[in-house]
């Protein structure tokens, strides 16, 4: 975190770009440009910016948006819920429908459930989010019918319209994720299911299910985690990509105001938040391959 929060500082500052004018407006002189700059404190040493910063950010304080001049704390919690619809719902539709078809797709290598899903999976990678986005807001919402084009209804409006308005966003989000989950949950399971156990558990009379979920997706669950915790880097980009498709006023559409304004406290705020979340994904998938897998359980002393 401390270098994520070192690199963004410097980055921002270094790019080409002056909050101060674009927050002072076209129209205004070369003099209140710079009268607005030392409002703001952009006229000190970077140094210094970045120690005022630090020590601001060390008591949990992420500093006032240089637009609005309301605390980034709060205009963080006013977007959250947004992004953690889409991504919750995200990331259990992947795992509902990638693992099936993965497991499908092992049970029978080289089928015809096989090559759907690779074809499946070579779209999902292939396709970025946003034309996922553009396609279904064409076909569903404005041709069909079936669904609003865009914005948010929170869950206290009711749980209906709440999820009318997450279903399109969680296709086009759950996309290469689940191509991304369903080929590794067949690549591993296709490994396990030649392990001598598995010939064991099939010679003992046990149902094919058994073998498949029980021995085999169970053994194989440690990669399947991995890319799961993986794919949350690919989830939290395209979040950004995705709100801003279906309008939804969530983190991602607060980046991208953010970045077309220049305003370096939100800015810095989302990414160390994007970087937390991320660390703390990847902390529990090393806690669960512990969980998983008992041998890492064992400590072997010589």
């Amino acid at each position: 975190m401390a270098v994520t929060a070192i690199i963004v500082f410097a980055l921002l500052r270094l790019t080409p770009g002056d909050p101060a004018a674009v927050l002072a407006g076209e129209n205004a002189t070369a003099q209140q440009v710079d009268q607005l700059r030392q409002t703001l404190g952009l006229d000190q040493p970077l140094p210094l910016q970045f120690w005022v910063w630090a020590q601001a950010l060390l008591h949990g304080d992420l500093g006032l948006s240089l637009i609005s001049g309301q605390p980034v704390t709060a205009l963080i919690a006013g977007r959250m819920g947004p992004t953690l619809a889409v991504s919750v719902t995200s990331v259990l539709f992947t795992l509902i429908v990638a693992i099936p078809l993965g497991v499908a797709a092992a049970h029978k290598p080289g089928g015809a459930v096989d090559r759907l899903v690779s074809c499946i999976a070579a779209i999902g990678v292939s396709v970025p989010a946003f034309v996922i986005g553009y396609i279904l807001i064409y076909l569903v919402a404005l041709r069909m019918g079936w669904l609003p084009v865009q914005g948010y209804r929170p869950l206290s409006d009711g749980l209906w319209p709440h999820l009318q308005r997450l279903i399109l966003p969680t296709l086009a989000l759950s996309g290469a994720y689940i191509a991304l989950v369903a080929r590794m949950t067949r690549s591993s399971l296709i490994a396990i299911l030649h392990a001598d156990y598995i010939r064991t558990a099939r010679a003992k009379g046990a149902p094919e299910h058994t073998v498949l979920l029980r021995h085999g997706l169970r053994n194989a669950a440690v990669p399947i985690v991995t890319v799961v915790g993986a794919g949350v880097a690919s989830l939290i980009t395209g979040v950004v990509v995705t709100e801003s498709v279906f309008n939804l006023p969530g983190l991602g559409r607060l980046m991208v105001e953010a970045l077309l304004a220049r305003d370096y406290p939100v800015i810095q705020g989302l990414i160390l938040l994007f970087a937390l979340i991320y660390i703390a994904i990847n902390l529990i998938v090393d806690l669960l391959y512990v969980a998983l897998t008992p041998r890492l359980r064992t400590r072997q002393t010589l």
